[in-house]
Protein backbone atom coordinates (compact mmCIF):
# COMPACT_ATOMS: atom_id res chain seq x y z
CA UNK A 1 0.00 0.00 0.00
CA UNK A 2 1.20 3.50 -0.83
CA UNK A 3 0.21 6.63 1.05
CA UNK A 4 0.92 10.06 -0.37
CA UNK A 5 1.17 13.31 1.53
CA UNK A 6 1.26 16.61 -0.36
CA UNK A 7 2.33 20.05 0.75
CA UNK A 8 3.07 23.46 -0.70
CA UNK A 9 -0.23 24.74 -2.02
CA UNK A 10 -1.58 28.19 -1.31
CA UNK A 11 -2.62 31.53 -2.68
CA UNK A 12 -0.35 33.29 -5.15
CA UNK A 13 -0.69 36.25 -7.47
CA UNK A 14 -0.63 35.82 -11.25
CA UNK A 15 2.95 35.50 -12.43
CA UNK A 16 4.04 34.06 -9.10
CA UNK A 17 5.54 30.73 -8.20
CA UNK A 18 4.79 27.78 -5.94
CA UNK A 19 6.50 24.50 -5.23
CA UNK A 20 4.49 21.40 -4.43
CA UNK A 21 5.98 18.37 -2.69
CA UNK A 22 4.65 14.86 -2.29
CA UNK A 23 6.23 12.15 -0.20
CA UNK A 24 5.21 8.53 -0.47
CA UNK A 25 5.25 6.03 2.35
CA UNK A 26 5.43 2.34 1.57
CA UNK A 27 7.40 0.78 -1.24
CA UNK A 28 7.92 2.71 -4.44
CA UNK A 29 9.21 0.55 -7.26
CA UNK A 30 11.53 1.71 -9.99
CA UNK A 31 8.81 1.15 -12.58
CA UNK A 32 6.28 3.35 -10.73
CA UNK A 33 5.44 6.62 -12.41
CA UNK A 34 4.93 9.57 -10.09
CA UNK A 35 2.98 12.58 -11.14
CA UNK A 36 0.62 15.45 -10.50
CA UNK A 37 -2.97 15.87 -11.58
CA UNK A 38 -5.29 18.78 -10.99
CA UNK A 39 -9.01 19.33 -10.83
CA UNK A 40 -10.71 22.68 -11.14
CA UNK A 41 -14.34 23.19 -10.09
CA UNK A 42 -16.71 21.73 -12.64
CA UNK A 43 -13.92 20.12 -14.63
CA UNK A 44 -12.46 16.65 -14.91
CA UNK A 45 -9.21 15.74 -13.26
CA UNK A 46 -6.36 16.18 -15.71
CA UNK A 47 -2.73 15.14 -15.85
CA UNK A 48 -0.33 18.01 -15.27
CA UNK A 49 3.03 16.26 -15.29
CA UNK A 50 4.54 12.85 -14.68
CA UNK A 51 8.02 11.47 -14.25
CA UNK A 52 9.67 8.07 -14.33
CA UNK A 53 12.33 6.88 -11.89
CA UNK A 54 14.88 7.67 -14.62
CA UNK A 55 13.70 11.29 -14.40
CA UNK A 56 12.02 11.29 -17.79
CA UNK A 57 9.29 13.94 -17.55
CA UNK A 58 6.13 14.56 -19.52
CA UNK A 59 3.89 17.62 -19.34
CA UNK A 60 0.48 18.80 -20.34
CA UNK A 61 0.71 21.32 -23.15
CA UNK A 62 -0.84 23.99 -20.97
CA UNK A 63 2.05 23.93 -18.48
CA UNK A 64 5.05 23.26 -20.72
CA UNK A 65 7.78 25.82 -20.16
CA UNK A 66 6.24 26.97 -16.87
CA UNK A 67 6.14 23.88 -14.66
CA UNK A 68 8.98 21.51 -13.82
CA UNK A 69 8.54 18.08 -12.28
CA UNK A 70 11.37 16.35 -10.46
CA UNK A 71 11.78 13.24 -8.37
CA UNK A 72 14.06 12.14 -5.55
CA UNK A 73 13.98 8.36 -5.55
CA UNK A 74 15.94 8.08 -2.29
CA UNK A 75 13.26 10.12 -0.52
CA UNK A 76 10.25 8.73 -2.43
CA UNK A 77 9.37 12.33 -3.16
CA UNK A 78 8.12 14.14 -6.22
CA UNK A 79 8.12 17.89 -6.69
CA UNK A 80 6.29 20.28 -8.95
CA UNK A 81 7.86 23.68 -9.45
CA UNK A 82 5.24 26.05 -10.85
CA UNK A 83 6.29 29.37 -12.34
CA UNK A 84 4.46 32.11 -14.23
CA UNK A 85 1.23 30.96 -12.66
CA UNK A 86 -2.04 31.96 -14.28
CA UNK A 87 -5.56 32.16 -12.86
CA UNK A 88 -6.46 29.13 -14.96
CA UNK A 89 -3.94 27.09 -12.98
CA UNK A 90 -6.27 27.37 -9.98
CA UNK A 91 -7.27 23.88 -8.93
CA UNK A 92 -6.81 21.16 -6.36
CA UNK A 93 -3.54 19.43 -7.18
CA UNK A 94 -3.26 15.71 -6.49
CA UNK A 95 -0.13 13.63 -6.23
CA UNK A 96 -0.31 10.28 -8.00
CA UNK A 97 1.64 7.05 -8.18
CA UNK A 98 0.79 4.87 -11.15
CA UNK A 99 1.81 1.24 -10.87
CA UNK A 100 1.48 -1.20 -13.73
CA UNK A 101 2.10 -4.80 -12.69
CA UNK A 102 1.14 -7.89 -14.64
CA UNK A 103 -1.06 -5.78 -16.93
CA UNK A 104 -2.96 -4.39 -13.95
CA UNK A 105 -2.85 -0.69 -13.20
CA UNK A 106 -3.13 0.67 -9.69
CA UNK A 107 -3.35 4.37 -8.99
CA UNK A 108 -2.59 5.83 -5.59
CA UNK A 109 -3.69 9.36 -4.73
CA UNK A 110 -2.85 12.01 -2.20
CA UNK A 111 -5.49 14.03 -0.43
CA UNK A 112 -4.97 17.07 -2.66
CA UNK A 113 -3.63 20.55 -2.05
CA UNK A 114 -5.36 23.75 -3.15
CA UNK A 115 -3.57 26.13 -5.47
CA UNK A 116 -5.28 29.48 -6.02
CA UNK A 117 -3.90 32.04 -8.45
CA UNK A 118 -5.59 35.37 -7.95
CA UNK A 119 -4.81 39.03 -7.51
Amino acid sequence: QVQLVESGGGLVQPGGSLRLSCTASGTIFSFDIMGWYRQAPGRQRELVAAITSASEPSYAESVKGRFTISRDNAKNTVYLEMNSLKPEDTAVYYCNVKRVLSSLTNNYWGQGTQVTVSS
